[in-house]
């Protein structure tokens, strides 16, 4: 049952009473339907209110004007329901949202208006079932996203400020760089004869130069090929620097409040359907900020991360029995390996470079073992590429879109350069289809697993195929249990019976840090 939502159609006299009327209609497990879960869910989660599943229409207009080929036209609500009527289409920020009148809501009829063409177009896919899951598992991931933001992930700030003081020296004033930064930078004067920003790209190769060597960027591993003094303490000033940048004092003033870190997180925000943010750097956490994430008194932290997540996939996808057979195994490199000259290595290479158009190296040699031993899915990604060579879009499992090629990219086909252009561009469509498909994979497990949850338990990370869940102590064992019913079920609605397996290795611990 689809139950549009807006204050009068769930009986409510004003916006204020909307969270009592979903209270009272969610005993019935409806479907709600919302022109976007930010706007929509985010204030009744903040009330307090949870509600077990939703059709959200600007997701899903974004999955089908990709699927329809109209990749950049406007996919919020307001903007579909426009493009029913004919009228001109409202423009949109960079994370979809409307910048023309965005908080008039759409009402009733038009949400239904807009859910109905929707659910049209989707019978005209290809694979419209596979599609309806896609949908169903994104608009879960909007509610997911919603919540994580409010529960937000344990911080503890007098950790983060000593973390940060042993790196760094004491917070500094305002505009001043810390003490063992300014150490480096002053180190690097002495080295070159002179003050430089080593902030500076610029002054950096600059100064590289006026020594005897060219660089061309400052980029840690071009650096690293380097034989300079300067280049250890430079360095450790990049390393350090980004710690401060990315997750500083001023990062922790901003992102954590009430000793939770609340970033917002931008479903799909990636082309292949991996999450983003708008800011906070929430999938770019320091691993030594893993330390500072503590559960709260009582609680426990259930960490969880899918064992080779992305090879296990293809082998479901592609059929390979040989590579499926495999894939039922705890670690599937190990029992490749005897393929690969019993080197667990080389069937990890292998297996990566065929996802990723890797030719480095060994790489040639032992995709060459695994075109022979497992002509199915190594067929399976080079179909893949072929298409993006050709300038075809591809599609992950359920239905996610590729972008079609841009104008540059044909004129670059056409010129001089065009064979590195087409051969860029497959191992694009080669990677697609695989990470797209594991992002499905990912979010179907956290949507089954949303629901087998305690009451009490809160899903408060997630990073491309690792799960966080904050549970009272108690509960730890009965999370780690549901993580593993997740990947399970969540395997089987994607790929129906195979003998792949996505195992998720769970552990309950009072640290991040201690999870890995």
């Amino acid at each position: 049952m689809y139950v549009p939502l807006t204050p009068s159609h769930v009986g409510a006299d004003r916006p204020d009473d909307v969270a009592a009327a979903v209270r009272r209609l969610e005993h019935d497990r409806p479907r709600w339907v919302w022109a976007d879960a930010r706007e929509a869910y985010t204030p009744l989660v903040r009330d307090g209110v949870r509600v077990s599943r939703c059709h959200d229409l600007a997701l899903t207009e974004g999955l089908l004007l990709a699927a329809e080929g109209r990749y950049g036209a406007a996919r919020s609500a307001k903007a579909a329901h426009a493009r029913l009527h004919g009228l001109p289409e409202p423009h949109e920020n960079d994370a979809g949202a409307d910048t023309l009148f965005p908080a008039e809501p759409l009402g009733v009829s038009a949400i239904e208006e807009v859910l109905a063409d929707q659910l049209a177009r989707i019978e005209r896919l290809p694979e419209p079932g596979r599609f309806r899951l896609l949908v169903a598992a994104e608009s879960a991931g909007g509610l997911i996203a919603a919540e994580m933001a409010e529960a937000g992930m344990p911080w503890n700030r007098r950790l983060h400020d000593a973390l940060l003081t042993e790196k760094l020296g004491p917070r500094p004033m305002r505009g001043m760089r810390p003490v063992k930064l300014q150490a480096l930078a002053d180190e690097l004067a002495a080295i070159f004869g002179h003050a430089i920003n080593p902030d500076s790209a610029q002054q950096v190769i600059k100064a590289f130069k006026a020594a005897g060597v060219d660089l061309k960027s400052t980029r840690s591993w071009e650096l690293k090929q380097i034989d300079h003094p300067a280049i250890a303490p430079l360095l450790a000033y990049k390393e350090l620097a980004r710690l401060h940048s990315f997750h500083g004092w001023a990062w922790a003033d901003q992102w954590v409040r009430d000793g939770r870190f609340r970033p917002e997180y931008v479903v799909g925000g990636v082309v292949t359907g991996r999450w983003a943010t708008n800011g906070g750097g929430a999938l770019q956490i320091h691993k030594s900020m893993r330390k500072v994430v503590v559960a709260e008194p009582g609680w426990t932290l259930v960490v969880a991360d899918a064992a080779q997540l992305e090879p296990r996939v293809l082998a479901a996808m592609a059929g390979d029995g040989g590579l499926a057979r495999a894939a039922g195994e705890i670690d599937l490199y190990a029992a490749l390996a005897q393929s690969f000259g019993g080197e667990r290595d080389n069937a990890k290479i292998a297996m990566l470079s065929a996802m990723y158009g890797g030719t480095s190296g060994d790489a040639p040699k032992l995709l060459a073992v695994m075109r022979q031993r497992f002509p199915q899915a190594y067929q399976f990604v080079e179909d893949a590429a072929r298409a993006g060579e050709e300038g075809r879009v591809v599609r992950s499992w359920l239905g996610r879109t590729s972008p079609p090629p841009s104008d540059r990219w044909r004129s670059l086909v056409s010129g001089p350069e065009g064979g590195r252009a087409a051969r860029d561009r497959g191992r694009f469509t080669r990677n697609f289809v695989v990470q797209g498909t594991a992002a499905e994979w990912a979010l179907a497990m956290m949507a089954v697993l949303r629901g087998l949850l305690p009451e009490a338990a809160r899903l408060v990370f997630f990073q491309h195929d690792e799960v966080m869940v904050h549970c009272p102590a108690e509960q730890g064992g009965e999370v780690i249990a549901a993580v593993g019913k997740a990947a399970e079920e969540a395997t089987r609605l994607l790929f129906g019976a195979t003998p792949v397996r996505i195992p998720m290795e769970a552990v309950a611990v009072e640290c991040y840090a201690d999870a890995k």
